[in-house]
C-alpha cells in the first residue's frame, strides 16, 4: 500500500511497480546508523540511502538514486525552502549540456508542475552558507533509477517517499551528504 496510486494536489501519482524494486531501497524505519541527532537528513551516496534520525535511536530509510560520475555534491547544509509540485528550472549549465532543455530554462519560465516534472511531487532545497547549492531531495516519475547513479547532481526518491519525508522533516532541517 505504500507505492499504491496516491491523489495528491489534483494529480493521480501511479502506483509503483514496487516487485521491480530490490526490497532494500523499501522505506523503513531501522536502527539509525549515522549518529546524528534527531530531525538531521542524512544522505549515504555509496548506499544509496537517505536516512531522517529520529529520537530513541531509529532512522526512517529512504532508497535513493544519486548524481552521476562528476555531478555528486558533499557535505552540510540546510534545507532552507520546501516546495509542494514545484515548478522545475534546469540550471543554465545544464541547459547548455542539453538544449532542447532551453524551453524550460529561466528564461522560459520552467516546467510546470506535474507527473512529468523532474522533480515530482516535493522537492526540497539544499542551500549552504545561506546560499542555494541548487541541490534538491526530491520526488521523481522515474521511479526505476531509485538504487542508481544517474541524475545530475540531485537526489532522487520516488514519489510516494518524497510525499512521506517531506511530512516528516523538520524546518530548516541541517543534511549531511555523505560519499
Amino acid at each position: 500500500m505504500m507505492y499504491g496510486s496516491v491523489v495528491d494536489g489534483g494529480f493521480v501519482i501511479p502506483a509503483i511497480p514496487y516487485r521491480q524494486i530490490n526490497p532494500r531501497y523499501y522505506r523503513q524505519q531501522v536502527v539509525d546508523p549515522t549518529g546524528e541527532r534527531p530531525g538531521t537528513v542524512v544522505v549515504d551516496t555509496a548506499s544509496r540511502f537517505l536516512y531522517l534520525v529520529e529520537p530513541g535511536g531509529t532512522a526512517m530509510r529512504y532508497g535513493v538514486g544519486i548524481g552521476r560520475e562528476g555531478f555528486a555534491w558533499e557535505g552540510e547544509g540546510v534545507i532552507q525552502w520546501r516546495q509542494r509540485w514545484p515548478k522545475w528550472t534546469p540550471p543554465d549549465e545544464m541547459v547548455a549540456r542539453q538544449p532542447e532543455l532551453t524551453k524550460y530554462s529561466a528564461k522560459n519560465g520552467g516546467m510546470p508542475p506535474g507527473l512529468l516534472n523532474p522533480l515530482g511531487a516535493r522537492a526540497l532545497y539544499i542551500f549552504k552558507n545561506g546560499q542555494d547549492t541548487l541541490y534538491r531531495l526530491h520526488g521523481s516519475p522515474e521511479w526505476n533509477s531509485i538504487g542508481k547513479a544517474v541524475s545530475s547532481g540531485c537526489v532522487r526518491l520516488m514519489n510516494q517517499d518524497i510525499i512521506d519525508l517531506y511530512d516528516r522533516v523538520p524546518e530548516k532541517a541541517r543534511i549531511v551528504v555523505w560519499q
